[in-house]
């Protein structure tokens, strides 16, 4: 039986003291519980030192929501691997769409970000998923397949055991819309297929991957339930700890009816 993860993906929201109180607040909800689950929160770079700082007193760990495809050098702006483990991070997320979208991030620069982490110790949270457009011509297989081949599959066996993958409909993320647990459960599934075909059947099997879209204190449990479902990647109900702790409980709940 696998523990859930729960990641919270605070995007560009929060200024430093909304930041602390939100902190605070998520971390008096988790020492509240006996967590089985494993929490990330994943906030701006600002607020990264000072979330690991308050990570040492409670149940959670910190991930940065990107890293530079660069090991270091003059690329202003950028911010290293390297970094983010000096900061007390342990976590980062990679290929989110909206940084695919926005910032045009390719298949190949993901795969040297993913290595830069590896190498640094630490963990990559994978994103992979479809639009809408592509959902509805059914290329949304090829497009998943195609994400994991490009970006992890060059890795061994060894180091694909250390990343995570996190599943986003492009068309659920921000939107209110979310996939059914029938859809989740089909696209997880199909990429632990994808996985078992090509690193075997336990490897893949302790693989975490996560649903992310739209994932709210209404829909975790039935998402989590979902046999292939090994928690969420968390957007806008990360923001708010009342919610951000529900959906906690809700993977806590999936763990113990396991």
């Amino acid at each position: 039986m696998k523990n859930k993860i729960v990641a919270g993906n605070w995007k560009m929201n929060k200024t430093f003291p909304e930041a602390e109180e939100l902190l605070v607040a998520i971390a008096e909800g988790l020492d509240d519980m006996e967590l089985e689950t494993d929490v990330i929160i994943c906030p701006p770079y600002p607020y990264l030192e000072m979330a690991a700082d308050v990570s040492e007193e409670s149940n959670f760990t910190v991930g940065a929501q990107n890293v530079s495809y660069a090991e270091k050098g003059a690329y202003t702006g950028e911010v290293s691997a390297a970094m983010l483990k000096s900061a007390g991070v342990d976590t980062c997320i990679v290929g989110h769409s909206e940084r695919r979208a926005y910032f045009k991030e390719t298949d190949e620069e993901l795969a040297k970000k993913v290595d830069l982490l590896l190498a640094n110790d630490l963990v990559p949270i994978f994103c992979v998923g479809e639009t809408l457009e592509e959902r509805e011509k059914g290329t949304h297989w090829d497009k998943i397949g195609n994400q994991l081949k490009n970006s992890l599959f060059h890795l061994n066996k060894e180091d694909i055991s250390k990343v995570i993958v996190a599943y986003e409909p492009v068309w659920a993320i921000g939107t209110g819309k979310t996939a059914t647990p029938q859809q989740a459960q089909e696209v997880h599934a199909f990429i632990r297929r994808k996985l078992e075909e090509k690193y075997g059947t336990e490897t893949a099997y302790n693989i975490y991957i996560l649903y992310g879209g739209s994932c709210n204190p209404k829909n975790a449990l039935e998402l989590f339930s979902c046999p292939d479902v090994d928690g969420g990647l968390i957007g806008g109900a990360s923001l708010n700890a009342e919610d951000f702790i529900a959906i906690v409980n809700a993977a806590e709940t999936c763990t113990k009816n396991d």
